[in-house]
Parts: C-alpha cells; sequence; structure tokens
C-alpha cells in the first residue's frame, strides 16, 4: 500500500512543471518510509536546492536502510556546507557508525555536539549510550547514562543491552533493578537484554526467574526470542531436558531459534538422541541451513559415530540445495574498516593478504 502511494505521488510529482525543496522533500521522506532508499537518494542527488531538512532525512534512510557508509559521508558533507543536522541525524549518524564499528567517527560526532552546545535530550543520550556499548566503551556508555536527566525506557533499554553485549551479567542485574525502581516499565527488549546478559555470565537461576515472571510481575508477553534466549541458555548449562519441557509448554511449538539454542547445548554436552531431534526440526523449518548438518556432524563426531558423520557429509555433497553462509570478519586498522569474508577474493589487496597468509601456513608446516 506505502509503495503504491509512493509510486503515485512520485508520477505526479515527475509531471508537475514545478518543483520545490518541500515537494523534494516530501517524496524523499515517503520513498524513506517505504524502504526505497536508492530511489530516494537518487532524488537528492537530483535536487538543485536543499535545506537541512532534505540532509537529515536522506541521512537518517540510509543509516535505517543500512547504507551506512553513505550516512556518514553525507553527514560530513552535511557539516563541511555548514548545516546543522539535528538530532535524528546525529543519532542515526551514529547507529551507522556502531554497525560499522566506527569507534573514532562516532567520537567525531559526540565532540561536534560537545563544541556546538548543542542540547542532549533523552533521544540523543539513548544514542550516544547505544554507540558506545556497541562499540565496546561501556565505561563511556555508562558516564552519559548516568548524566542524563531525562532517562526513558529507551534510554534503559540502550544500557542494559550494553551491558548484555558485554557480559556484564552482575551490574545488568543491577541496572535491571534500578529501572523498575524508577518506576519505568519494561517492555519485551528490556526482558530480553536481561535474559541474553544472564545467559553470557551463566547467571541461570536468575534468567529462569525473570523468564517466568515477566508474564505475571512485568505484565510483558513471552516471544519467540525470549524462548530462544532460554533454549540457549539452559541447552548451554546442560539442562537439555527443560528445554524440551518449555518448548512442549510453547503455544505454537519452538522455531529456528529454540531448536538452534538446543541443538548447539545438545554439541556442547554430547546429547546425541535430542541433538537429532532438533536437527531434524531444524532440517524441516529452514532445508537449506547447511550449518544444522555440521553441527549434528560435530555431536557424531564427538560421540565417535564415525558412519553417521560420513553420511551426513556425503548428503551436503550430493544436496545442491543446501548452503552455508561463509563467516567474516570486521577489523579497523589506521581508520579504515576491513571486511573479510571467508574464501573471498574481492578485497582490494587480496593478492597481498593470501600472500601472506600462505607463508604463515608454510611457517606452521615447518615448525610441525
Amino acid at each position: 500500500m506505502v509503495s503504491d502511494m509512493c509510486n503515485d505521488a512520485y508520477k505526479v510529482f515527475d509531471e508537475s512543471p514545478q518543483r520545490d525543496v518541500v515537494s523534494y522533500n516530501v517524496l524523499i521522506d515517503g520513498l524513506v518510509k517505504a524502504g526505497d532508499v536508492v530511489k530516494a537518494r537518487e532524488l537528492f542527488d537530483l535536487m538543485p536546492v536543499r535545506d537541512s531538512v532534505s540532509w537529515n532525512t536522506i541521512i537518517a534512510g540510509c543509516a535505517k536502510g543500512d547504507y551506512c557508509e553513505e550516512a556518514i559521508e553525507l553527514f560530513d558533507f552535511m557539516v563541511d556546507l555548514e548545516m546543522r543536522p539535528d538530532n535524528v541525524a546525529l543519532v542515526s549518524t551514529l547507529s551507522a557508525c556502531a554497525q560499522l564499528g566506527e569507534l573514532e567517527k562516532g567520537k567525531k560526532i559526540h565532540d561536534y555536539i560537545e563544541r556546538n552546545a548543542m542540547k542532549v535530550d533523552s533521544f540523543l543520550s539513548t544514542g550516544l549510550v547505544d554507540f558506545y556499548a556497541k562499540c565496546g566503551c561501556v565505561d563511556i556508555a555508562l558516564k552519559i547514562f548516568e548524566s542524563s536527566s531525562d532517562k526513558n525506557l529507551f534510554t534503559w533499554n540502550a544500557m542494559l543491552v550494553g551491558l548484555a553485549m558485554h557480559g556484564y551479567g552482575e551490574l545488568l542485574l543491577e541496572y535491571f533493578s534500578r529501572m523498575i525502581e524508577a518506576g519505568v516499565k519494561p517492555d519485551g527488549i528490556s526482558i530480553l537484554g536481561v535474559l541474553v546478559g544472564c545467559s553470557h555470565s551463566g547467571l541461570v537461576d536468575e534468567a529462569r526467574k525473570l523468564f517466568d515472571e515477566m508474564e505475571s510481575v512485568y505484565g510483558v508477553p513471552r516471544e519467540p526470542k525470549h524462548y530462544g534466549c532460554m533454549a540457549d541458555l539452559l541447552g548451554r548449562a546442560g539442562l537439555i531436558k527443560k528445554v524440551m519441557e518449555m518448548i512442549k509448554d510453547m503455544p505454537r511449538g519452538g522455531d529456528m531459534s529454540v531448536w538452534s539454542g538446543l541443538l548447539g547445548g545438545c554439541r556442547i554436552h554430547g546429547d546425541v538422541e535430542i541433538a537429532e531431534k532438533a536437527a531434524k526440526h531444524l532440517m524441516e523449518l529452514k532445508p537449506d541451513d547447511g550449518g544444522v548438518y555440521s553441527i549434528l556432524a560435530n555431536v557424531y563426531a564427538n560421540a565417535e559415530r564415525w558412519e553417521d558423520v560420513m553420511n551426513i557429509r556425503r548428503s551436503l555433497s550430493s544436496n545442491r540445495v543446501v548452503t552455508k553462509i561463509a563467516g567474516f570478519s570486521l577489523i579497523q586498522l589506521d581508520g579504515v574498516a576491513h571486511e573479510f569474508i571467508a574464501g573471498d577474493s574481492l578485497h582490494s589487496e587480496s593478492d597481498k593478504i593470501y600472500l601472506v597468509l600462505n607463508g604463515i601456513r608454510e611457517h606452521q608446516s615447518e615448525l610441525s
């Protein structure tokens, strides 16, 4: 429906003899909301004159549409033109920096905010907390959080999720208690953040208590993502049967995340029988997921069931439908983020990279 309305608006705009900045901005905003960031950017580039609304809208659209590098570049252009970004553009660019791991660029935005004495409201402080937490600077995120006088649910959630990401389980529980004491009602994201943090820190009892109370005490309905997190936590702890009991109690049975958590737990603790059941459900839900076959093969290998391992390998080699997502890593060197994908040769200096890797491999062979 939104896409059809945008197409109609685009047609009217295209046929209009007079186009001003406002009409451009309205259409760009509509395209961004419809998810067509590419067309929105094309229209933005065609604008004879742009105002701050034009820049803020396209920057936010690029960041939201996963065009993070473009969002950062556009923000830099906007500042160079001495145009003032609004809080939406600032938070959007901070989010883009967080997604790319661009810590230094995000710090420059923070510096811009302070140099220009911009008012840091709850929206902007939440963006700063989220940025620093995702980039691993939890101490700075905590400092900004504590200095904020206007904390809302989103600010608390950004801090909770940040602590969860980096394994601060005990501190996370302390902040969750503070949130409740402050009269802020948690939502599904709040609960998920605490559950994830408990999972990373091995706080099984605390997670189980919160999961049991989330509906009765906090009025937060359980969603598949909460069940998935609990399956992962209980599986890691070796409570395989508890996961199976939880799946039986689920209104619609287990989804991908739940069965994946269970399979992962079976791999850690060597439960072949339930691993086979979990893998069977996962293969039915997503037949082309090669990762399931690989994990099941590992379970068989750990149990020294070599014939079953060979059967899986033969099945993988003969089944062209099954795919496995290549692993990748992201590192930052001299202020530039580099993405490396397994088996990829598209990097600008891939020849040199593989030359060094082969040299390391040969050196290891000589040592062994």
